[in-house]
């Protein structure tokens, strides 16, 4: 809001010595413009001029010294204009006339100085109020931090008030025990939900205006407030129930295809290994078939508890140093099949890494597993090096790509992309997911570089802490 040029008439009288003085010159300026014109025009008629000094002192500093000034212009000019000159003549009508005069309009003006000086400083306080009210709003609906709203909405409240301090608090605030202070509930309805802060003893005139104006407008601002952020709060468990919705169907179907698979395999091989038509042979191929199903299923097990504590905000990294070669060879070890046409190639002198080596090795095992699944029979490509102040590790493969619509998404839980040309679903959707998951938990980024037909590069960085004294860095096998 545009300021509001300084008013003519001030809000506040200016000192009383000004005053004086301006009287004094006032009255002696006239007396000496009275004499240079009387040869010109008769001294009588020019008594009009005393009205001035009457005028401006009673405009500005209101009717005492008004009705001084007005008395001293009579004196002077009886004194030195009329007849007998050099005494002062009370009786004479004239006389009387000119201090008449001069009192009338000292009372006139003084009074109507007062109220619109009056009329000033309500309006100035109007203004001040709307200010409070417009900054208020414009704050509510930019949506901000309400502490901070209420700190701006204190400042404003003091400033329209013209009080040293104010405080704006939630809720109720016993001042009992501070003397100082004097505490303004501010209601919606029948509940407190903020209180003002003032310092005590305020002027009778300043609470009047407070509990006028001012409270009634923080409340109905601050009650609007909270029914916003009720809506707002209302909005965001909608979303996150249909959210929980989305996250629950897509288990459901996980649970159908990677949870019944491995299951219905392991429940057939059961029932054949009940059967004594069985040789030796066959059994243990049987036994074996049932340890990778359970495997599998554990896997996915692991993906679903890994990707619910990631959700959950609980599954906290436990950082140390730790060597990020060994992390990748570790996780290409854990990998659910052997991969004999994983390829590394890491710098010798590779920085240590800060970070929780467990949830980095299940990060680096999905998005392994991710590009052989995808690439079966090319080779995986397992880069790392440091980079300026990242470390980055790039996994390569050879596989069908992402198309760029799908790289938006293919980090999201439950998403699956086609394995190949034929469209058919790979994966659980988890392992992408759980790769994000855990990289963004240790303090990394990940993203996927890809054009179809061409193969991905998913690019993983980690920022370089400053290294321990006893560090060497090592130098992969």
């Amino acid at each position: 809001m545009e300021s509001v040029p300084p008013l003519l008439l001030p809000g506040h009288r200016p000192p009383m010595r000004a005053g004086a003085a301006v009287a004094a010159l006032g009255v002696g300026g006239c007396t000496a413009a009275v004499a240079g014109l009387d040869e010109l025009t008769p001294a009588a008629s020019l008594a009009v001029l005393y009205i001035l000094p009457v005028l401006l002192v009673a405009t500005y500093w209101g009717l005492r010294l008004a009705l001084a000034t007005a008395l001293a212009s009579a004196l002077a000019f009886n004194v030195c204009f009329l007849e007998p000159t050099g005494r002062l003549t009370v009786a004479d009508d004239r006389n009387l006339a000119a201090l008449l005069t001069f009192v009338v309009v000292a009372i006139a003006t003084s009074r109507v100085a007062d109220l619109a000086r009056a009329r000033a400083g309500e309006a100035e306080a109007r203004r001040q109020e709307a200010d409070l009210a417009a900054e208020l709003a414009r704050g509510m609906l930019a949506g901000g931090d309400p502490d901070e709203l209420l700190r701006t909405a204190a400042h404003r409240v003091a400033a329209a008030l013209g009080v040293p301090s104010a405080a704006l608090e939630r809720g109720a605030v016993d001042t009992a025990g501070d003397p100082r202070r004097e505490a303004y509930p501010l209601r919606a309805g029948d509940r407190t939900v903020a209180t003002l802060l003032l310092p005590a003893a305020l002027d009778p005139a300043l609470r009047d205006r407070l509990l006028a104006h001012v409270l009634p407008a923080l409340e109905a601002l601050l009650a609007a407030a909270l029914e916003r952020d009720a809506l707002q709060a209302e909005v965001v468990e909608t979303q996150a129930l249909r959210r929980s919705d989305v996250v629950k169907t897509a288990i459901l179907r996980a649970v159908s295809h990677d949870l019944r698979s491995p299951l219905t395999s392991i429940i057939t091989a059961g029932t054949a290994l009940g059967s004594a038509a069985l040789d030796a042979e066959d059994r243990e191929a049987l036994a074996g078939g049932v340890v990778v199903e359970a495997e599998r299923l554990a896997r996915v097990v692991d993906n679903l508890l890994d990707l619910s504590r990631l959700e959950a905000g609980t599954a906290a990294p436990r950082p140390d140093w730790c060597a990020l070669d060994e992390v990748l060879h570790a996780a290409a070890e854990g990998l659910p099949e052997p991969a004999p046409d994983v390829r590394f190639v890491i710098d010798a002198q590779l920085p240590l890494l800060r970070a929780d080596a467990a949830q980095l090795e299940r990060a680096f095992t999905n998005l392994i597993a991710n590009a052989v699944r995808h690439a079966p029979g090319e080779v995986v490509s397992v880069r790392a090096r440091a980079v300026g102040t990242r470390l980055v590790v790039r996994v390569v493969d050879q596989g069908p790509g992402i198309t760029p619509a799908d790289q938006e998404r293919v980090f999201e839980p439950f998403w699956r992309g086609p394995h190949d040309g034929s469209g058919a679903p790979a994966g659980s959707g988890l392992g992408l997911a759980i790769v994000r998951g855990f990289v963004e938990a240790n303090g990394g980024e990940v993203g996927v570089e890809s054009l179809p037909g061409q193969g991905s590069s998913f690019v993983v960085s980690f920022p370089l802490a400053e290294q321990p004294v006893q560090a060497v860095p090592q130098a992969s096998p």
